[in-house]
């Protein structure tokens, strides 16, 4: 578990370098969800025991969620965010780049398909990191291992916004 401790510190550290980084760009969408940065060893070992995916921390506009795939899913597209997936347990194979086939817009932001033809593929297992950027399909393509691929993926606005729009999306202090 000491691996994970160090695996969310560098996903924290990953976003506030996007924040620190930031110039003026465009107004992030509005977020919904309230602030979480804690999960413990134990709240991450639960969903993976309940075969779940979860959010593990939130700070909008940034998210760091929990990935249970016992199947291969849909291929994504994310036209303004880019992916970051860090593998928890399992092995699976990741197809990047190419084109969705069967493609639908899922919301005015994403796309997603059946699957991804003409990328490529490369064999991801634990402690695996790869990120993904903005408008690259991606889809897990096979589940290996012991049949579930557990994965930490964190969601990074692109373009990074601006500390004026991240500064609004901060509840203000009582």
């Amino acid at each position: 578990m000491r691996s994970f401790v160090i695996i969310t510190a560098l996903a924290l550290a990953i976003m506030a370098a996007a924040a620190v980084i930031a110039a003026q760009q465009p107004a992030p969408q509005a977020a919904t969800s309230e602030m979480k940065t804690y999960a413990s060893a134990a709240d991450v070992q639960a969903l993976i025991t309940q075969k779940k995916a979860g959010p593990l921390l939130a700070a909008a506009p940034y998210s760091v969620n929990m990935e249970y795939r016992a199947t291969v899913g849909p291929a994504a597209v994310h036209e303004r965010e880019a992916e970051i997936f860090y593998i928890i347990d399992g092995t699976g194979t990741l197809v990047t780049g190419g084109k969705l086939v069967n493609e639908t817009r899922t919301n005015p932001t994403n796309l997603s398909g059946t699957g991804v033809e003409g990328g490529s593929s490369r064999t991801v297992s634990k402690g695996d990191f790869i990120l993904v950027p903005e408008g690259t399909p991606h889809w897990f393509s096979k589940i290996g291992g012991d049949g579930a691929l557990v994965d930490m993926s964190i969601h990074v606005p692109r373009p990074v916004p601006s500390f004026a729009e991240l500064e609004k999306l901060v509840p203000a202090s009582k």
